[in-house]
């Protein structure tokens, strides 16, 4: 269980690049182009990962990404995944990834992996997966996800993952616009969901999203918070203070530099805690009941 009075934050978007065979789950020229542009070549495992990030005091949530229809390279195992994070339950909470091409056996495996393997949420990328966050063949998957509780988090806006690959590796931009999770959470009202990433060139409709719909929340992800824009540092201050998560995107960033990048933002001192940790324990339901309550 993770001493949430030791971690000094709960980074809720890492990833397990290889499993522990060796094996990455991403095409080769697809990941040259991510290596090239995020300046980084390290493929950790969720043990590697879950070593990292006990060294800084510092909590993750971890996943690979099951794009196998569309690339036909397999993911990193979920279940080795949640093996590693139960393992090493002191920092790591499992995620799982889950295809919604895969279909019937899709929302199979989802049930499995919850009822056997202990995932705490699942991870989908529209731009990989190439589908629609609204299109109805993933809806049986999101039912399952929303009965147990859990939280669904969407890639949204633009991918580091293809850019600067001659046509994008075949990856099409489209299907990561917000708005086509906000008929997810309209229609899934009780699913908890995530927009990771600041959502580029869509980052208005992220936070009318998030605004709008309360069962959705936005990671920070993916870009250096010196980057981030000025709308969405105004509304992480305000509106949407316990509606923002911290996010990283190890390895392609690290913790290390988002967090020192995030420290030099303007932002409000009871602002700070609620991004870093305590959004995250309310979303990720960390929190231990008092005794006797």
């Amino acid at each position: 269980m993770i001493d949430l009075q030791r971690v000094r934050a709960i980074d809720v978007h890492t990833h397990a690049e290889v499993s522990l065979s060796g094996h990455d789950g991403l095409p080769a020229e697809l990941r040259a182009g991510a290596s090239k542009y995020f300046a980084s070549d390290v493929l950790p495992t969720a043990q590697i990962v879950a070593d990292y990030y006990r060294e800084r005091s510092l909590a993750a949530v971890v996943f690979s990404v099951d794009h196998e229809s569309v690339t036909g390279v397999a993911p990193v195992p979920n279940e080795e995944i949640a093996a590693i994070a139960a393992a090493n339950a002191d920092v790591l909470i499992p995620f799982a990834s889950i295809d919604p091409a895969r279909g019937v056996d899709g929302v199979r495996a989802a049930k499995r992996l919850i009822a056997e393997h202990g995932v705490r949420g699942f991870k989908f990328h529209p731009n990989l997966q190439a589908f629609f966050p609204n299109d109805h063949v993933a809806y049986p998957l999101y039912e399952v996800i929303a009965e147990a509780g859990l939280p669904a988090l969407f890639h949204t806006g633009h991918s580091g993952i293809g850019s600067g690959v001659p046509g994008g590796g075949g990856i099409r931009l489209k299907y990561s616009n917000p708005m086509h999770v906000d008929d997810v959470a309209a229609d899934f009202p009780d699913l908890k969901i995530v927009l990771a990433h600041p959502s580029f060139p869509w980052q208005d409709e992220a936070i009318s999203v998030c605004l709008h719909k309360p069962n959705v929340w936005i990671d920070l992800s993916g870009w250096s918070p010196k980057y981030f824009p000025p709308i969405l540092i105004q509304y992480a201050n305000t509106l949407l203070k316990r509606k923002m998560l911290f996010g990283s995107d190890f390895p392609l960033i690290t913790p290390d530099r988002w967090l020192a990048d995030f420290a030099e933002l303007d932002l409000k001192d009871e602002v700070r805690p609620l991004i870093l940790k305590e959004n995250a324990i309310d979303l990720l339901g960390l929190r231990v009941p008092a005794e006797g309550a």
